[in-house]
């Protein structure tokens, strides 16, 4: 659905974009992470036909977004990070608005927006005043103004950005049935753990470059080495099994620290995959030492994306 060439895009000498290249598939639920500033609402604004790359190439759904760009926006639907509402228009009223600029007749705009206000579950604000919604109301409307041409492709810049809780849970949700749907979602955040709880794969930009490419399972084991073994025994483990146990964790190859936690537990420093990992557990069975529990501490994401994006 999007394949980006060697995209590059400059604000005079500040090269926002440098040499990106993607390709994110149809159906996609994919996340595009970066810190503030790392390119990722010029990408967004690219791909949206709003602004033309220095160099390169963008397709959507085929279509060159510089040489086609009517043909792309048939197909995209566009929120963006800072949006405007029209504050004294009901919320049928707003979505209305839009569906008459796309030429729907009368019957098919009543159709639309029942089904946008269901769909991001404002039926009940439906003859609400848009100044009397919260800020989490809006965002949802806009998106269902985003929704109203039935895009295959949709840009989510921010779009949980200021949400509380709550809202955040519910755009998710909506999120998950556009995906059923069959919608592509390109989403944009700079919060790393917000978009793996939902995307099916992830993107992470610094500087206008690519980082990494690829699904949340690929990012955690790329990251894996460096997260702990958690080792624990039996309460009844003996002072003298614990010191058998720190031993052998010490004397195991790719084992480069071991430090004891209350509760009998060990957080093992361990730069081995998870076939060595496996050998591991197996040497601490055979010696019969009384296990309660082994595993890779999970993957901190927040520390994940600090170190991928680390000269930032």
């Amino acid at each position: 659905m999007i394949e980006l060439r060697g995209l590059t895009h400059r604000y005079g000498s500040f090269i926002a974009l440098d040499q990106l290249s993607l390709k994110v598939p149809k159906g996609d639920l994919h996340g595009f992470v970066g810190p503030n500033g790392a390119g990722k609402t010029t990408t967004m604004r690219i791909l949206a036909t709003l602004l033309k790359p220095t160099s390169g190439q963008a397709l959507v759904d085929g279509s060159d977004v510089a040489l086609h760009p009517r043909d792309v926006r048939r197909v995209v639907g566009y929120m963006p990070d800072f949006f405007g509402v029209y504050d004294r228009l009901k919320t049928w009223e707003y979505l209305d608005f839009y569906a008459r600029c796309y030429g729907f007749d009368a019957w098919k705009r009543r159709c639309t927006i029942d089904g946008m206000l269901e769909l991001v579950g404002l039926t009940d604000k439906r003859d609400n005043y848009v100044d009397e919604l919260s800020r989490g109301m809006k965002q949802r409307l806009c998106l269902a103004r985003a929704l109203i041409h039935d895009p295959a492709l949709l840009l989510l810049d921010e779009p949980a950005s200021g949400m509380d809780p709550r809202a955040r849970s519910e755009m998710k949700t909506i999120l998950r049935t556009l995906k059923s749907l069959g919608k592509t979602v390109l989403i944009s955040s700079h919060i790393l753990p917000e978009l793996s709880e939902m995307c099916d794969s992830l993107t992470i930009i610094d500087h206008g470059r690519l980082v990494f490419s690829g699904t949340v399972e690929a990012l955690g084991q790329r990251m894996s080495g460096n997260a702990p073994l958690s080792v624990q025994l039996l309460q009844q483990a003996a002072a003298e099994t614990m010191d058998t146990a720190e031993r052998l964790l010490r004397e195991f190859p790719g084992v480069t620290g071991v430090s004891r936690e209350p509760d009998r537990v060990f957080h093992v420093s361990f730069t081995g995959d998870p076939t060595q990992a496996a050998a591991l557990l197996r040497s601490l069975v055979n010696a019969g030492l009384p296990l309660a529990d082994f595993h890779r501490a999970p993957v901190n994401l927040e520390k994940v994306f600090m170190e991928v994006t680390q000269h930032e």
